[in-house]
């Protein structure tokens, strides 16, 4: 199937499909006028990629993992290496949830002061013909 096909049945652009395939996670063949040619187990490919993509890994991620994986969903066998690469990238998200969340309190901090404050302990806007910071 052309490219064009394989994004109608899976629902992926195929600008994205492209980049899949320039990461390395999918993999097609070359007509003679030179298009793309997929195969049947792209669809199942393609729909594994997403997943896992959703699961927050990146391309680097799923290039490693995407050889053990079995199923649409898709399931992943639990090997010392797989495991210890979903587990790094666990502990990288949750690194990453923690420095949201300090900044979320840091931000609600200030914005808890200054409504104390109110408006009308602070001198006029210096900078008026600036645009508000938008929320």
């Amino acid at each position: 199937m052309r490219i064009g096909e394989l994004s109608r049945r899976t629902g992926v652009n195929a600008h994205q499909l492209r980049y899949y395939e320039a990461q390395g996670l999918l993999e097609a063949d070359r007509a003679a006028n030179g298009y793309r040619e997929y195969d049947e187990s792209a669809v199942l490919r393609v729909k594994q990629i997403r997943h896992l993509l959703g699961a927050g890994l990146s391309s680097e991620d799923i290039a490693y993992l995407l050889p053990c994986a079995v199923g649409e969903a898709p399931q992943l066998p639990g090997c010392p290496e797989l495991l210890a690469a979903i587990r790094s990238r666990l502990r990288r998200l949750d690194d990453q949830m923690a420095e949201l969340a300090r900044s979320r309190s840091a931000l609600a901090g200030y914005l808890d002061a200054a409504e104390r404050m109110g408006e009308e302990s602070y001198p006029p806007f210096e900078c008026a013909d600036q645009e508000p910071v938008p929320a």
